[in-house]
């Protein structure tokens, strides 16, 4: 994609280290759009776990703006944002491709959710991991967001435990 087209796109602006409340709340003001995609992280602290909303992309955020306005300058000088990621002298844009799906993904909050009701029996893609690519049969749904599926490799069936958000249901 050239940039001339890029009615209104997608870029990523890194953010300064815990900052990504202040960069969202001061882009809005200035009237940009952000998405800051944020997943369940469980952390140990002090011998506790606790989890928590965290970035999907630590130090980034999502803006969308206008490349042929020059109010995307502004960005660079918004608190809590160090700069917009450039190649050469002009913000690049993210592939709409990407943002999308990741929005489709995400509830109003920005949080990540689930696919959708997976249930034992479906037909899965796994879309990370050493497998990446294979296909799989739910075997089993756990509530702490892990999946049990059973996976043909070398002519034998394999049960393996994977994370919700890595595998991808086949369309019907």
């Amino acid at each position: 994609m050239n940039h001339h087209d890029c009615r209104s796109c997608w870029f990523l602006a890194q953010i300064k280290p815990n900052s990504h409340r202040i960069a969202e709340r001061n882009l809005a003001r200035q009237g940009f759009r952000t998405f800051l995609p944020l997943h369940e992280e469980t952390k140990r602290a002090r011998g506790k776990f606790r989890t928590q909303q965290s970035p999907l992309f630590p130090g980034y955020v999502f803006v969308e703006f206008d490349l042929s306005h020059g109010s995307w300058r502004t960005v660079n000088s918004t608190y809590g944002i160090t700069r917009l990621v450039s190649f050469g002298n002009a913000p690049t844009p993210v592939p709409l491709d990407l943002v999308n799906q990741l929005m489709l993904r995400c509830n109003r909050d920005g949080r990540l959710v689930p696919p959708k009701l997976l249930k034992p029996g479906d037909q899965v893609t796994l879309t990370k991991g050493p497998f990446a690519n294979f296909v799989a049969t739910i075997e089993q749904v756990a509530p702490d967001r892990r999946i049990w599926v059973l996976m043909d490799i070398m002519g034998g069936q394999t049960r393996v435990a994977v994370d919700a958000t890595s595998v991808q249901t086949i369309r019907q």
